[in-house]
């Protein structure tokens, strides 16, 4: 069943968080609505441009409806991220998505408002969800590359002001957490008196945390035990730190970096441990497997398990 967020985000705040991810492949929609039907927990199925790009839009949809009869306990949004403004208006002309993420943050302060403002009329004559971004994530995923200097923590005297202008329905902020699989190192994390703020001056209203994954360690030492080379050091967002989030107001927290590195481990020491084999169904059946049992913890972590019952009732 498909629910806005803005339904969802009523009902979680300050209680739970929904986790939306981002997927491109069959595996990765499939595992992610086995696992929301299994935990009955409400997500967000989010589609990038470079997800677009690479398997088509009519694809992308195709596969999650088909999911959607699959799973018929399901509980979900279908929802645009970090999209511009002609992937806004291609989404909003679909009538196929329940929300999108317009991303103006790296302008300014005034042609963010002005821009941002723009989809949300036209998004809302449509009911759409609007997401916006106030403050600029560092990081490296897809097509997006925001290096560490150019990085801004969201101004908390400035979400009030941002809200009321371009009325968008839920608020992207910076508060640490960054885009890709180097996040934290060298003692930072989440700047809580930014949070606490941010939440002060919007009061129930949604807060996203972008860049939301975990960045497993021991996941990253096996895919570089068998071949890989990625960098060590780093760690994601700790489970302590995603429940005071969500105490703070965070009801969405985007997942896209740990299903990365869960295919990549998984295909790594799938081959290197069984050379003769070729058959991409066998590793993909425990990628899916995986995925499924990762996205169940993730369910567990945000509060969500066993919430669908609220969207039936």
């Amino acid at each position: 069943m498909i629910v806005s967020p803005k339904k969802m985000f009523q009902n979680c705040y300050g209680k739970y968080a929904i986790a939306a991810v981002n997927v491109f492949t069959m595996e990765q929609v499939h595992a992610l609505f086995r696992a929301g039907s299994k935990a009955a927990a409400p997500f967000i199925v989010q589609l990038t441009p470079a997800a677009r790009n690479y398997a088509h839009p009519k694809m992308l949809i195709a596969m999650i409806r088909a999911c959607s009869k699959i799973y018929p306990d399901t509980v979900f949004s279908i929802h645009l991220d970090h999209g511009n403004k002609e992937h806004a208006l291609e989404v909003i002309a679909s009538g196929n998505y329940s929300s999108l993420m317009i991303d103006y943050s790296h302008c300014s302060f005034a042609t963010n408002v002005q821009k941002t403002r723009e989809i949300v009329a036209l998004a809302h004559k449509k009911e759409i969800f609007v997401e916006a971004e106030l403050g600029v994530l560092s990081g490296v995923e897809d097509d997006r590359n925001i290096a560490e200097h150019r990085a801004a923590y969201t101004q908390p005297e400035e979400v009030n002001t941002f809200v009321n202008q371009t009325h968008c329905d839920a608020l992207a902020i910076a508060i640490g957490t960054s885009h890709g699989a180097y996040k934290f190192s060298q003692g930072k994390g989440l700047q809580w008196d930014i949070l606490k703020q941010i939440q002060k001056y919007l009061p129930n209203y949604p807060i996203v945390l972008h860049g939301g994954s975990g960045v497993d360690s021991q996941e990253v030492e096996l895919i570089n035990r068998y071949g890989g080379k990625l960098k060590t050091g780093y760690s994601g967002v700790a489970p302590e730190d995603i429940k005071k989030a969500i105490a703070l107001g965070v009801c969405k927290i985007n997942i896209a970096t740990d299903t990365r590195i869960l295919w990549t481990r998984v295909h790594r020491a799938f081959f290197s441990q069984q050379p003769e084999l070729f058959d991409p169904i066998i590793p993909g059946n425990e990628y899916m497997d995986a995925y499924e049992a990762m996205m169940i913890n993730k369910f567990n972590l945000f509060g969500s398990t066993h919430k669908n019952q609220e969207f039936f009732s």
